[in-house]
């Protein structure tokens, strides 16, 4: 499109703080698709869009997490093809069934969340004793929110987090660093996905990815640094925002 140089530099800012913010707390994509959207972007063609960027901006903080010697691939290998499997099918059933009932549960589950962010004690840097084991955590978890996040998608981040705090006993610092290739494994299905449908906007899509790239490196880092002191706090805020966004676009 023929946009004057401040949009783009709108759409670059916007997806480096999308990039930071979904680093720790996940949702960045609630905050560019609106933006996309008011650009003039056409839906799917945002859709693609954010994908693209929200994928790298993710990317960029597994590879941070993982440098760092937070992130633990073999433990999740099952729990990482599972979700690629049923993120395969959620996009596959999004394009067959209403999502309405889903939309009018969705805000409710996610101010559930901020409480339980709020007030519950597991959420600490120091580990709790597991509630399932690895393999069933693989299989259950893995397989039920890759297919939300193939079918869905919003808040997919903060329940990882909150699933790998409760049932798999980690530190929060730990939990959100876990996530983030479980996010990356189910988004970069959508936007294989989209790629294949002809949707992208390739100069577009590249641009925001670096700045989300940039954004998601500083956030994760701060992650590192800062444990829950930081993640709790955006965590309640950003699910609570999420939450009271979806109640008022339905």
């Amino acid at each position: 499109m023929d946009w004057p140089l401040w949009i783009y530099l709108l759409l670059s800012c916007t997806a480096f703080v999308a990039g930071f913010v979904s680093s720790i707390a996940g949702a960045g994509g609630m905050i560019v698709l609106p933006v996309l959207l008011w650009a003039g972007v056409p839906p799917l063609n945002a859709l693609a869009v954010n994908k693209f960027q929200s994928v790298f901006g993710t990317l960029s903080s597994t590879i941070n997490f993982f440098s760092k010697g937070h992130l633990d691939f073999k433990s999740n290998k099952l729990g990482l093809l599972c979700a690629f499997v049923a993120a395969l099918l959620g996009t596959w059933l999004i394009q067959r069934i209403s999502n309405n009932v889903l939309m009018s549960l969705l805000p409710w589950m996610l101010l559930l969340l901020a409480v339980y962010f709020a007030f519950s004690p597991d959420i600490s840097d120091e580990p709790k004793p597991a509630r399932l084991s690895n393999e069933v955590f693989n299989l259950t978890v893995g397989s039920g929110l890759g297919l939300y996040g193939g079918f869905f998608g919003p808040g997919m981040g903060s329940f990882y987090a909150a699933a790998f705090v409760r049932l798999r006993g980690l530190p929060m610092r730990m939990a959100t660093a876990q996530t983030k290739p479980f996010v990356l494994v189910v988004n970069t299905t959508s936007m294989l996905v989209f790629i294949v449908a002809g949707y992208q906007w390739w100069d577009l899509a590249v641009l925001m990815a670096v700045m989300q790239f940039i954004g998601a490196r500083i956030g994760s880092n701060m992650v590192i640094q800062r444990g829950v002191k930081l993640i709790k706090p955006l965590l309640i805020i950003v699910t609570f925002l999420l939450a009271i966004k979806l109640l008022w676009a339905a």
